[in-house]
């Protein structure tokens, strides 16, 4: 043990209820709790002081508020998974005691740890992992704590290398070196960890992937085993269920069985968009155009600007190799770059011309391509690419706007989600660690924004230090048809851009103001919104958004040409329709319908002919329900009722 004497001699702390406890420095959480009662401390999983989750093996070294956290705190459940980590580790050093450990995080939905081995695990060693986990949780083995120098710690770790160079990191003398001990199996850890291994109940391995060392692409590759916990089996059992049903609905996965798009190795991380799939893309557009098209000022602006642009905004120093530089021909440098983001271009264009405080706030929107150099082990189906195109706006405003131009945006953007089924919830993000500009103006950005959030009444939680580096924002978490959550849409106060590259207006006392600028964005980029709503709709979409809206199916080559004048009268009406007269069997071409997840298939048999009518196969209607018949011009209507009201039911109320 390394003796860490502590300049105060007691701590104290204070209870939820008000009540205090004063104890020396270095008591243990676990003392503390037992004071308050010996059933709380069976219960205990962790303590929170002042905002600050650490175990009850970790010795007190400060006061402040004092919280004790049971299953039923959200802040536990990360410890466990963290626990679930060190068990993990465990068990892969009992089964490959030559297995390298690295590090074991807890993450956003599970935890994961790294190893260092000879060859990738496979199936059957996770198998193998998950039930020696079992074993280990079911010896209820403590978790010991403790700490030491760096002498004893690198003794320990003698023969685990990557422990031995994470210790290179402790040069403050001061800083503490902890170990975490159950059983025999020690890891260099800060915790927090729960009381004991039998706390781990409910949980799952779930895949292995390759990872760098530290996440240096120079580094040696590692094996990443991810896993999840929870307190609870129903908690586990849906977590899974979601797992699951999120491969079903694979946006890569659809994409192509629904003939979207396609990604090419000769073009890494551009997509290639189908007829359907550019329908579909081209259809987002020209909604987001019409509901933009009255108070936005729509623009276009070149994709290729030489670096003194990017040195005006600060990307030049910053951004640099995220951008795609460009051979000058004249310069022989690489001095010229595809854009990456789009308000330099704006501000610019801002700057063309003499500005009155009458015509603010200015909002221009574009949705021009912009391209960034991810690396190639980033790059994820739509999701995750280097060409995208973003809904994207700049609004130039006068500082006493700020209040009604953030409710504007914000009742622009939830309504867009909400005509998709999605709901948002927001996050109020501030000054990160690196920024431009003083305090005072992130004092008075933040104060600004933070102002014009609260006036609109609505529930919001804070991301302390999660701000551009520019200014604050409000960021719009959207929660899917599966609960899963996608951050999009942003609303950013800039009050930096406008000193950066001097932009004025002429206020009503006819001198000259600085403008403050919104930055707006509400599908983040079409390309990502699409892969969302793909797994959204699991490919079924709504009538308005379907690339083709209706497949007409005549029975018999008798009934061709009554079934294609049918679809002439669709197209007419401007119904994406189809004719599907090839010699297949009326059974296999309704599947075959039904695999392109088609909101209606129209079978013209004899009877239909006769009467112009058309049998309709409602999409989600289930097996065995006998289609009904309508009349043609009925059925036109009501799909272009549907398409007018972007309706996201099918008839009869039916989900999509």
């Amino acid at each position: 043990m390394i003796d860490r004497p502590d300049s105060h001699a007691e701590v104290t702390l204070v209870l939820p209820d008000g009540a205090t406890r004063t104890v020396p420095a270095g008591t243990l959480p676990s003392d503390v709790v037992r004071s308050i009662g010996e059933r709380l401390l069976l219960a205990a999983v962790a303590v929170s002081v002042n905002g600050e989750v650490q175990d009850l093996m970790t010795p007190l070294r400060r006061g402040g508020a004092f919280r004790v956290l049971t299953e039923k705190d959200p802040e536990a459940l990360a410890v466990l998974r963290h626990s679930a980590a060190h068990v993990l580790a465990t068990a892969v050093r009992r089964l490959r005691p030559e297995a390298k450990i690295g590090f074991g995080p807890a993450i956003e939905d599970g935890f994961y740890y790294d190893f260092e081995v000879a060859h990738p695990f496979t199936p059957d060693d996770l198998a193998a992992f998950e039930a020696e986990m079992r074993k280990v949780a079911q010896e209820k083995l403590p978790f010991v704590r403790e700490e030491v120098d760096t002498a004893e710690a690198r003794r320990r770790f003698v023969d685990d290398p990557l422990k031995l160079e994470r210790l290179d990191d402790f040069t403050d003398p001061a800083e503490i070196i902890s170990t975490y001990t159950d059983g025999p199996f020690v890891d260099l850890c800060r915790g927090p960890h729960v009381p004991d291994t039998g706390r781990l109940k409910h949980f799952k391995l779930l895949s292995a992937a390759g990872a760098y060392w530290r996440g240096d692409e120079k580094r040696q590759m590692l094996q990443r085993i991810y896993g999840t916990a929870f307190f609870k089996k129903d908690e586990l059992d849906a977590h899974l269920f979601r797992l699951e049903e999120a491969k079903k609905r694979d946006h890569r996965r659809l994409g192509k069985e629904l003939d979207l798009f396609m990604l090419h190795p000769f073009s890494p991380g551009a997509t290639f968009w189908t007829e359907r799939g550019t329908i579909l893309y081209n259809l987002l557009v020209e909604y987001v155009r019409e509901r933009q098209q009255r108070d936005f000022a729509e623009i276009k602006t070149p994709l290729l600007y030489n670096k003194g642009l990017w040195e005006l905004s600060g990307h030049w120093g910053k951004y640099r190799e995220n951008m795609f530089l460009v051979l000058d021909a004249e310069s022989g440098e690489h001095d010229i770059s595809l854009k990456p983001m789009n308000c330099p271009s704006h501000y610019l264009l801002y700057l063309s011309k003499k500005h009155s405080y009458r015509e603010l706030p200015k909002r221009f929107v574009t949705f021009d391509v912009l391209h960034r150099n991810e690396v190639t082990g980033a790059l994820s189906g739509l999701t995750r690419v280097r060409q995208f195109a973003q809904d994207d706006c700049h609004v130039f405003l006068r500082e006493d706007q700020i209040t009604s131009e953030v409710k504007f945006l914000m009742d622009f953007i939830l309504g867009y989600y909400e005509s998709f089924g999605l709901t948002a919830t927001l996050k109020f993000a501030t000054r990160p660690p690196e920024r431009v500009g003083d305090d005072a103006m992130w004092d008075r950005a933040e104060s600004a924004l933070k102002a014009a959030l609260e006036a609109t009444a609505k529930p919001y939680q804070l991301k302390a230090g999660d701000g551009a580096f520019y200014g604050p924002k409000i960021d719009f978490d959207v929660t899917d048809s599966i609960g899963r959550a996608w951050q999009l849409g942003t609303i950013q106060l800039d009050y930096a851009a406008p000193e950066r590259f001097d932009l004025t207006y002429t206020g009503d006392d006819n001198t000259t103001h600085r403008p403050v600028v919104i930055h707006r964005a509400v599908s983040g980029s079409f390309e990502r919104f699409i892969a969302i709503l793909i797994e959204h709709f699991a490919g079924a979409f709504p009538t308005w958004l379907a690339p083709e809206q209706v497949r007409v199916l005549p029975i018999t080559d008798d009934q061709r040409d009554v079934a294609a004048k049918i679809v002439e009268r669709m197209l007419a009406a401007g119904i994406r329709a189809h004719l599907d007269d090839r010699s297949e069997t009326l059974k296999y071409r309704v599947a075959e319908g039904a695999r392109m997840k088609i909101p209606y298939m129209c079978v013209v048999g004899k009877r239909e002919a006769e009467s112009d009518q058309v049998a309709v196969n409602t999409r989600g209607a289930g097996e065995g329900q006998k289609p009904a018949p309508v009349p043609a011009d009925r059925f036109i209507e009501r799909v272009r009722d549907e398409t007018r009201s972007r309706s996201l039911l099918l008839e009869a109320g039916r989900a999509p």
